[in-house]
């Protein structure tokens, strides 16, 4: 199990003299200089906006070992920024041309690692795509813990580890934040045409591995029962050169 912090923030689009090279120098300097020196953060990854309800959102997601963790990595990035800039003025000015590029508003919200997860082989050196789906648990009197991990892992087993096409994958369950009944999701792929093309291997698995038409509906009728049938979908982009990940494998 591994904790998330997933904070959104938003684009400055007022501020007309930003430019994508300046914000990227200046969050890849931070990432030397701060995360990547801070043994707590144990993962961490940036997401551009692709297709969202939002064209200026950017995500900053910070991964950790347990919950303790979270408030161990603030502490031990205010004393690396102090390191990094020793006269109180140049820290200033760094955060001051860093706030620029970004609306004074943002929204966090903490996750839990749930069952396995299929990882990246390297860590990417091209822009990936993040295919996120959110959907929203439900409450079945006949539902079990059990059943719903079994279900889940025949899914991962047979489909997810199967599909060439998904190069990772990752679950996570509401830790904190805004809707305790929120189950995310994450596909990675290498460009958006693969969602789709995702979706139809994944179809191909599923066929190959329950065969008859009766045993995959009363599959579907069991996962079914588990979630409202809503869902949010959201397609975000990598930043390979704003990326970190210590994670054994």
């Amino acid at each position: 199990m591994y904790y998330l912090t997933v904070t959104t923030t938003y684009r400055n689009f007022e501020n007309k003299e930003a430019k994508a090279a300046d914000w990227l120098a200046l969050e890849k300097e931070y990432l030397e200089k701060v995360i990547k020196k801070n043994e707590f953060i144990v993962g961490y990854n940036v997401l551009n906006h692709y297709y969202t309800a939002n064209n200026g959102e950017i995500v900053f997601v910070n991964v950790y070992e347990n919950w303790d963790a979270i408030e161990k990595a603030w502490n031990k990035n205010q004393e690396l920024v102090k390191q990094a800039w020793l006269d109180e003025k140049a820290r200033k000015a760094f955060y001051e041309k860093r706030s620029m590029f970004y609306k004074p508003r943002h929204s966090d919200e903490i996750y839990v690692t749930y069952g396995d997860r299929k990882r990246m082989a390297k860590a990417p050196d091209k822009p990936m795509v993040y295919y996120v789906r959110k959907s929203i648990f439900d409450t079945p009197k006949d539902g079990t813990d059990k059943e719903f991990d079994d279900l889940n892992k025949q899914l991962f087993d047979n489909l997810t580890m199967k599909n060439d096409v998904v190069k990772a994958y990752y679950a996570y369950n509401h830790a904190w934040g805004s809707n305790n009944m929120e189950f995310v999701e994450v596909f990675v792929v290498d460009n958006l045409a693969d969602v789709e093309n995702a979706w139809k291997k994944d179809d191909e698995l599923f066929k190959a591995k329950w065969k008859d038409e009766k045993g995959r509906e009363e599959f579907n009728k069991k996962m079914g029962k588990y979630f409202t049938g809503q869902h949010g979908d959201f397609i975000y982009q990598s930043v390979p050169e704003l990326y970190k990940q210590v994670m054994p494998k």
